[in-house]
């Protein structure tokens, strides 16, 4: 049985197959990205999206689409898809599928007639290349495939329409083409494993649309160009390889680089291995040293701290420790520039946030539980030595070390935590001052960093922590027993918010075991949703529980309603810390709404945040490192309990 199958009935029905989405990714920053009939939805939808540094920062849509039409007896059956404004579809190939499986590789099943021809995809790795097989299993009279590739040569954040400054030149290479629509832009080789006629016939094709970007408030029309077709004669059980990439490749061996990638790809046969291929996409290496992790797919590219909230969950819970030293071998020189010299990092971005070296320190914590304290002293001891010292040296711009020994952080008029969104550059979630997860993981860093100490005293440090270990329910308990988020001068903030339950789920916590039960009760009653932790309970003020609409309105509910699947990590973690093994059943039923995601939205991953009101529809970026890698520690976390 195939884990991930969506049959016919699914396929043809558009209300269902357009929302749920298929991603590939090369672990050099490019994508592929569509649905799984084919139709793009978004504007940042392609075959082949990838990085030119050239042109900038972001992504650029190189191909957006390919249209197969299957031709026999002069008779021509289109099996591409596209949306046009109001509710018009043409040409309507998504009557033709009769299976979509993506078990290791997304490969679609369509029925024509006698004829019966799959259509498979891969990205390969390491290289801005997306090629496809397609195999003719059935057909009872002459067959020809033509080809239509939609062009856009545009930057992923915006769209394109008809213009004059086209380049419609084109050079024919070995089986196949190559061609530029603009100056500065790489070319596109588009080739075929056997002879492929090109038929030059331009046409921009109008007003393709993307609900979508409709959907979040964005002009969502554009047009595309297509420079002509292809036609490849194909024999019954024949298989015909298509490849499109900012390089040439050699035709003779197509078949051979498609085995290979397929072969090293893992089997999205479970929810484990879904997660594990999942995470894996977030990998990014754009040289042959340096090691990163995406925040998320298709928009953010690397963030400091979704890089040390996912870096436990994305490679040490799926057994590859060698990667998270990679990985933090490239991030530590990044946060050592920035505490000697106040530099921010090139690639990893906003490393200058006051919690960064905290969540560094609980990342190689991780680590220390996994490859044994030993192993992490060796390599980290010293590191996360310079950012304690450096944190109780008061060095850092926008944090302080206060005489209670708890941190104390100006959010005033700049977003300094996870809880980032901003209107008109300032903070819709205004938190400042003693910020509870700032102090949680502050208190957890110095036990930690005791532990590397092999027990060897540090006069101030020591002090700190005995001073936490009062200070911290002194400022953040309250009279209902959860805690405050934040505390200031200006007062505090009575939102039942779910920060507080990272202060549970760290090794170590300042909270008594029943204050400990309390925070997860408060949590379980107004936050709990199946999909994660509501970022603000519905009986606050300001609950916006839909993140849908322009950007005001999803702004407002970023923070304030929705909720997110990598605080559910932290949450199933604390609960069991609370219960033990009496708790693993519970966790074990949560693991099973999160499973149901597999088959949903972007399939095979987790999104960004879900609605905080059912029925819990998934948002944000499609993809999210925080999200995959904190429900794979999860995973690994219950393989653990029942094993004791």
């Amino acid at each position: 049985m195939t884990y991930l199958k969506f049959d016919k009935n699914l396929m043809t029905n558009l209300e269902e197959s357009l929302t749920r989405e298929v991603l590939r990714t090369n672990r050099k920053g490019a994508y592929h990205n569509t649905t799984v009939v084919g139709c793009n939805t978004r504007k940042y939808h392609g075959l082949l999206v990838m990085p030119i540094p050239s042109l900038g920062e972001d992504n650029y849509v190189m191909l957006s689409s390919f249209d197969e039409t299957v031709i026999q007896h002069k008779a021509e059956f289109n099996l591409g898809l596209h949306k046009y404004e109001g509710k018009h579809f043409s040409p309507n190939g998504h009557k033709y599928v009769r299976e979509y499986t993506s078990e290791t590789i997304p490969r679609t099943m369509y029925r024509v007639g006698g004829v019966i021809l799959s259509k498979e995809k891969t990205f390969c790795s390491f290289e801005n290349r997306i090629m496809i097989k397609y195999t003719l299993d059935e057909a009872h009279s002459a067959t020809t495939l033509r080809f239509r590739p939609f062009l856009a040569f545009r930057n992923a954040r915006q769209l394109t329409y008809e213009n004059n400054g086209v380049d419609h030149s084109y050079t024919e290479i070995e089986n196949g083409i190559r061609t530029r629509m603009y100056p500065g832009y790489p070319e596109l080789f588009m080739q075929f494993s056997q002879k492929a006629t090109f038929v030059y016939d331009p046409h921009w094709y109008h007003g393709i649309d993307y609900p979508k970007e409709q959907e979040r408030g964005y002009v969502h029309h554009e047009d595309l160009y297509v420079p002509g077709y292809f036609e490849v004669a194909i024999e019954k059980g024949e298989s015909v390889y298509f490849s499109a990439g900012d390089e040439p490749v050699d035709t003779a061996r197509l078949g051979e680089i498609y085995r290979t990638e397929v072969e090293s790809r893992t089997p999205r046969d479970s929810f484990f291995n879904s997660l594990k291929n999942s995470v894996q996409q977030f990998y990014f290496r754009p040289n042959e040293t340096d090691a990163y992790l995406l925040a998320g797919y298709p928009w953010f590219k690397v963030r400091a701290r979704d890089l040390f909230v996912s870096l436990p969950g994305s490679t040490l819970s799926i057994q590859d420790p060698v990667r998270f030293e990679k990985i933090m071998h490239t991030a530590m020189p990044a946060v050592r520039a920035f505490m000697e010299t106040g530099t921010q990092d090139a690639v990893i971005t906003e490393i200058d946030r006051p919690d960064i070296m905290l969540w560094a320190i609980w990342a190689i914590q991780q680590y220390a539980q996994y490859t044994g304290l030993e192993q992490a002293r060796t390599l980290y001891a010293d590191f996360v030595g310079e950012m304690i010292e450096y944190l109780l040296a008061q060095k850092h711009p926008d944090m302080q070390v206060q005489e209670n020994g708890l941190l104390y952080a100006d959010g005033r008029d700049r977003a300094i935590t996870w809880m980032n969104s901003t209107i008109n550059g300032k903070p819709v979630v205004q938190r400042s001052g003693y910020i509870v997860e700032f102090n949680a993981l502050w208190y957890n860093a110095l036990c930690f960093y005791r532990e590397l100490r092999e027990g060897l005293p540090h006069e101030e440090a020591d002090r700190v922590i005995k001073a936490v270990e009062q200070s911290f329910p002194e400022i953040f308990v309250n009279g209902y027993n959860y805690l405050f988020d934040s505390v200031s001068s200006a007062g505090v903030d009575w939102s039942v918010r779910p920060n507080m339950i990272i202060a549970v789920a760290l090794p170590y916590s300042p909270l008594t075991r029943m204050q400990k039960r309390s925070v997860l009760d408060y949590v379980t009653k107004e936050l709990l949703i199946p999909k994660g932790l509501r970022s603000l309970s519905p009986k606050s003020e300001g609950y916006h529980p839909y993140y849908i609409g322009p950007p005001y309105d999803r702004d407002m509910a970023y923070h304030q309603g929705a909720a997110w699947p990598w605080l559910l990590g932290f949450y199933l973690e604390a609960y069991l810390r609370v219960f033990g093994k009496g708790g693993v059943s519970f966790v074990e039923r949560m693991m099973i709404s999160m499973e149901e995601e597999m088959s949903l939205h972007c399939i095979g991953t987790i999104s960004e945040l879900f609605d905080g009101n059912p029925p819990f529809t998934g948002r944000g970026a499609i993809s999210f490192a925080m999200s995959v890698s904190a429900i794979l520690r999860v995973v690994e976390l219950l393989k653990k309990y029942n094993a004791d």
